[in-house]
């Protein structure tokens, strides 16, 4: 019987290199535009997804994977002589895909499955599977996997900043006077992965100030063991990865392209910072 396999879906936001060089098999969302639907990395790229995006006289919308492409990913791991399946999704408090997932599962007997409802979103839940993957070919069982996931749940966090309140207005977040007067002020909000769900974290003025506030979130939290940089059509992201140099982090900084499951709420000019704080070390020397 051979290593765990890690599957999750497409809102991990892990490029398909990532994916392929960690054996991790990627389940993904479908995004409708009007009636035309396209699944997520494979028929629609993130900067597909962006330039339709702010083409569209309408928001997309994201849709969960049906229960059978999950048993189909499952089912792909036992042909290929998987030992297990650590199934890892986007939050449940933002999307269907962990009940999908789940009723996949049931009743599924050729190899063992778990799934974890990460409570994350983006890299935060794409940093947790890459965590898993390298476990997983150290020789982790599944048992030892979902502990090691669960704890590190716990170490991971998200932080955002929009460009604008725009797409918040257009999809029904907020008000189109509370959106103006955003505009009039200049308000770069931050957002955040709180209990599962997406949270205004505080409003920053200008942008530049919104990147640094942003910075200074990851630079207080070092040492990390893992960091990744979400970049949703930004320009200026390269002024945050350069805020962030010299960060103490035990990984290689991973910078990906953030896509539409929190890109159609979050709009373009977007950029998320995920990561891992270090884990505290044990010397009690049981």
């Amino acid at each position: 019987m051979g290593a765990v396999r890690i599957v999750t879906d497409s809102a991990c936001d892990l490029t398909p290199e990532l994916a392929e060089r960690h054996g991790i098999t990627v389940v993904p969302l479908t995004i409708r535009f009007g009636d035309e639907e396209l699944l997520d990395r494979r028929d629609l790229s993130p900067s597909e997804f962006w330039r339709r995006c702010k083409a569209a006289a309408e928001l997309p919308g994201t849709a969960a994977p049906a229960p059978g492409a999950f048993r189909e990913a499952y089912e792909s791991v036992a042909e290929e002589g998987g030992g297990g399946v650590l199934c890892l999704t986007i939050s449940s408090g933002v999307s269907a895909t962990y009940q999908s997932a789940l009723a996949a599962a049931d009743g599924f007997s050729t190899v063992p499955i778990r799934v974890i409802d990460t409570r994350s979103v983006s890299m935060g839940q794409g940093l947790l599977a890459l965590a898993a993957s390298e476990a997983a070919v150290g020789g982790a069982t599944l048992d030892e996997l979902v502990t090691q996931t669960e704890e590190r749940m716990t170490r991971t966090r998200v932080f955002g900043v929009l460009d604008s309140l725009d797409h918040l207005q257009r999809g029904g977040r907020i008000g189109g006077a509370r959106a103006l007067l955003g505009s009039i002020l200049s308000i770069k909000p931050v957002i955040q992965v709180e209990n599962g769900v997406v949270e205004q974290e505080s409003r920053q003025r200008t942008r530049s100030r919104s990147l640094r506030y942003l910075a200074d979130k990851v630079l207080a939290d070092a040492p990390l063991e893992r960091l990744a940089v979400a970049n949703g059509a930004a320009e200026d992201v390269g002024s945050l990865l350069s805020m962030l140099d010299g960060v103490a982090v035990e990984h290689a900084t991973v910078v990906v392209d953030l896509g539409p499951v929190v890109g159609t709420h979050a709009g373009p000019g977007t950029i998320g910072v995920c990561y891992q704080v270090a884990a505290i070390p044990d010397l009690s020397g049981d």
